[in-house]
């Protein structure tokens, strides 16, 4: 079961700091790869950058609560999840249950 995992491509897990003008000031982010690719497939889906995305997801947080977490990055980690949760969550829909129904309990007689 593990082998789905420990056979990532390790450039999968490797991290990458990007610089991203939120409002005029330059703040770095540091995310595994994997997860910039996630950001990546979502923006496009929204049809923004990446960095355009990310400044969305900046000023929403910022309406709704205030303020932005002190950890920009674990928020956008967070983000990407919710977003394959919610994907996996449409395919199963369309495939039907992701594992087979329970068994009815079997009643044994006795004699």
């Amino acid at each position: 079961m593990c082998n789905v995992y420990v056979n990532a491509d390790p450039i999968l897990y490797e991290s990458r700091t990007r610089s991203l003008r939120i409002h005029g000031v330059i703040t770095t982010v540091r995310l595994e790869n994997l997860f910039w690719d996630v950001l990546h497939e979502i923006a496009s889906r929204e049809n923004m950058t990446t960095t355009q995305f990310a400044v969305k997801l900046y000023d929403e947080l910022i309406t709704l609560r205030g303020e932005v977490p002190s950890n920009f990055a674990s928020f956008l980690r967070v983000c990407c999840l919710r977003y394959l949760s919610i994907v996996a969550g449409k395919s199963e829909l369309a495939s039907g249950p992701a594992h087979a129904p329970e068994p009815k309990p079997r009643v044994l007689k006795t004699v």
